[in-house]
């Protein structure tokens, strides 16, 4: 992904069934088609729908620059392990890039440390981009936030191959109190914690490419109060509504404070 532009993601979560979805990535691609931001290359986009939705998103948007990826990956490419999604696989059917590590998946799926190492891994191994999420679980200093998110990406990266080609990495930057509130953090805090993120992962020689995006109550007008810090928004029920993700597309084109 282009370093030089605002990358914008979105993650339907288990929010649209298949009929809802294939109608929301068609209008998707019809604003991909015209949104003015993406015709002069200001923003590159991602969307992650359901796993059973990934083949129809990806036919509605074959025609656009718009990327799909999967919310989840198994750890192991191949086995008998019940109802796991490969990377291989996600890989081979046209996946670009894999979610890793958000807090629902800690909360409700029981995933520690070593699975987000074992699965970020598995991304980097299958040429997917990982968006792993980090973020402070409870309001705290900025710098209180950039330890916590810096021992989560310092777990989550141990041991990646560095011998291997150089990797593309977007941090999703998601405080969980913030994540459903009614705002989104202060921009104050969003850019100092970003800043941190990018400065610790300048030691990580064999990343070519890190990327960090803000999740957790992202709204319109957020983007143009951000530091150069932070690379771009990572949407969620905000962007079930095509209009409101175009206003956000629209954002990228408003200098940044």
């Amino acid at each position: 992904m282009n370093p030089r532009v605002t990358t914008i993601g979105v993650s339907l979560k288990a929010y649209l069934d298949p009929d809802q979805t294939s109608g929301w990535a068609a209008r998707i691609g019809e604003i991909a088609l015209s949104n003015e931001a993406i015709l002069r290359g200001a923003v590159e986009m991602f969307v992650m729908p359901a796993m059973p939705s990934l083949a129809a998103t990806q036919a509605a948007l074959a025609h656009t620059v718009v990327s799909v990826g999967a919310q989840d990956l198994f750890w192991a490419d191949r086995g008998a392990y019940t109802g796991a999604v490969s990377g291989a696989d996600l890989r081979d059917i046209g996946c670009r890039l894999v979610e890793v590590g958000h807090h629902e998946r800690r909360q409700y799926f029981g995933e520690d440390d070593q699975t987000i190492n074992l699965k970020t891994a598995a991304a980097f191994r299958n040429s997917l981009i990982p968006v792993l999420c980090v973020g402070e679980v409870e309001e705290v200093t900025s710098s209180a936030a950039v330890e916590q998110c810096v021992g989560q990406l310092e777990s989550a990266l141990y041991a990646s191959n560095a011998s291997e080609a150089r990797q593309t990495l977007i941090v999703a930057y998601e405080p969980v109190w913030a994540i459903g509130a009614e705002r989104p953090a202060s921009s104050g805090h969003i850019n100092a914690v970003a800043k941190g993120i990018h400065q610790h992962l300048s030691e990580y020689k064999w990343l070519d490419n890190v990327r960090v995006i803000y999740g957790g109550s992202a709204q319109v007008g957020l983007l143009p109060q951000l530091s150069d810090d932070i690379d771009g928004l990572f949407l969620g029920r905000f962007a079930h509504d095509p209009e409101s993700l175009a206003a956000i597309l629209d954002d990228a084109l408003v200098p940044r404070k």
